[in-house]
Order: structure tokens, then sequence, then C-alpha cells
């Protein structure tokens, strides 16, 4: 196998068994735990990026004041999709996170348009509607909109649009957001209420230790992969991810779905169905038409 599709396929099946992780650390604070991350997550990158320091680059360039402010940012989006991914773990709501992520491409082409003003097709823009109008009936349903999964949804389409204006490599620049939350991360678990971390039990301690490994290292493999497989294969891959945590939600923790819930989450599923449909048949007649063109051998 292509080694940038087995990398591809471990990091969102790792992405894809997060809830089961973070359901572990159910006790603790999800503040606690987000932070935790952070501290743990920045030493551990700090490692990787004395290994594998990857291409040399301009020192300074790393000190700019736009690129500092491009990862705080980005370290902000991503704290806050953590926080908001663990709380919803731990309060039972781990159906509406998968709801989040498969939201997320529709919602990151979508800013593509209002941000870089891509345009889209018809097929692409008829996909983003009937995902609005998922998003509306669950709205109606719940009583509520499913505001879990639209922050999951928003906040990592704006981290992935803040990150395509990021001039460092991916180790370096994930090292940065994490070090900018570093100290102010490490000042929390000093100060915050509840059990202090060393009286945790050994099991605790180690899997919020472990949460910067199950954190960087899939980020770390991503980012390879990246490098080595087209981004359209490597897009195709990322809905493991929602489908496992659906599966986990209802499977395992028995999480409620009703034929409601169905509705609205099958009108997104259809979006997403309608819009990859859409993509392979328009590349593979853009395919057809280079081929078929005149001067091609």
């Amino acid at each position: 196998m292509n080694t940038g599709i087995l990398l591809a396929i471990t990091t969102y099946v790792i992405w894809g068994l997060f809830p089961i992780y973070f359901h572990w650390l159910a006790s603790i604070a999800p503040l606690r735990v987000v932070a935790a991350r952070i501290v743990s997550s920045f030493i551990l990158l700090l490692v990787l990026g004395w290994v594998f320091p990857g291409p040399r680059r301009t020192p300074r360039s790393g000190f700019h004041a736009r690129t500092v402010l491009i990862y705080s940012i980005a370290a902000l989006l991503i704290s806050s999709n953590w926080l908001v991914f663990i709380w919803a773990v731990q309060h039972h709501a781990i159906i509406e996170t998968s709801l989040g992520y498969f939201m997320n491409p529709l919602l990151s082409v979508l800013m593509g348009v209002l941000w870089f003003k891509e345009s889209l097709r018809k097929g692409q823009w008829i996909a983003i509607a009937l995902a609005g109008l998922g998003v509306l009936y669950l709205t109606w349903v719940y009583g509520r909109p499913p505001w879990i999964a639209l922050i999951l949804a928003i906040s990592f389409a704006l981290y992935g649009l803040v990150k395509k204006q990021a001039p460092l490599d991916p180790t370096r620049g994930l090292t940065l957001e994490t070090g900018l939350l570093f100290i102010p991360a490490l000042w929390y678990l000093a100060v915050s209420p509840g059990v202090p971390l060393g009286d945790l039990s050994p099991s605790l301690q180690a899997l919020l230790v472990a949460s910067g490994i199950v954190t960087a290292v899939p980020l770390w493999m991503f980012a390879n992969a990246a490098q080595r497989i087209p981004l359209a294969l490597l897009g195709m891959f990322q809905y493991i991810t929602p489908i496992m945590q659906f599966l986990v939600g209802v499977a395992l923790y028995r999480e409620p779905f009703s034929r409601t819930d169905g509705i609205g989450f099958g009108m997104i599923w259809l979006a997403l169905a309608l819009f990859m449909a859409e993509s392979l048949l328009w590349t593979r007649a853009q395919s057809i038409t280079k081929r078929d063109s005149p001067g091609c051998v």
C-alpha cells in the first residue's frame, strides 16, 4: 500500500476513536483536559521538531508579527474546537460531534467562496443548500440549532482557512500554535480548581500526558500524508472520522438516534454524496476533455 494512503487512513482512524479516548477522561473538567493536551503536545512537538527538523527556513520568519498573529488565531480556533469536542463527549453528544465533521467539508467550500471568491458549480450549490436545509430541520426538531456540530464545523473550517495563510511547515507551525498557549495552559493547570493533578490515579495521569501524543502524532502523520497523495484522495478518506464517531456514539455509548434525527442527518449525508459525486464526474469530464483536446498525444 502507498505510504501516504496508509498514513492518511491511520490518521483518520485515530481521530475516529477520539471519543473513546476522551470519554476515559470524563471525570476531569474539559478545560483542564485541553490545557494538559496543549502542554503535552507542545513538549512532544519540540521533540519531533528536533528529531525531524524538516526543510531549513529563515529563522526570523517565525517571528514576524503577521506570522505570530496567524498562528495565534489558529491556536485559539483549534483549542476552542478541542474544548467543545471534549465537552460534547463528556455530555453524551458524540453523534452531534460527528455531524459537525460531516458538515465541515461543505462549510470549507462555502468559506472558499466567501473569502477567496472561488466559484461553485450548480451541483455544488445544490449540495450546500441541501445541507443547510438539514441544519434547519434539525434546529426545528431539537428546538435549538445543533450548536455543537456548528461550532465544531465552523471552528475547524476557519482553522483550515487560517492555515492556508500560514508560512511555516506543519511541524514548526503546530509547535508555534501550542507554544503560544503553553504558558497560559500551564498556569491554568497549576491554579484550576478540582483534584490536584498529582492526586489523580496513575491511569488518569498517564492519559493526560498521552493526550499530547494522540494530538500531535496524527497531525504529523496527516501533514506527511498530504505531501504524498493528491488532496482529492485525502479528502475522500476524511469521512472515515465522522463515520467512526457516529458508530461509536450509537453502538458503543448507546446515544439516542431517532427517526426524525435520521431525516436531518440523512439530508446532510445526501448533500455530501451529491457533492462528492458531482466533483468526481466533473473531474472525469475535465480529464476526458483534456485527453481529447487537439495537441494531446
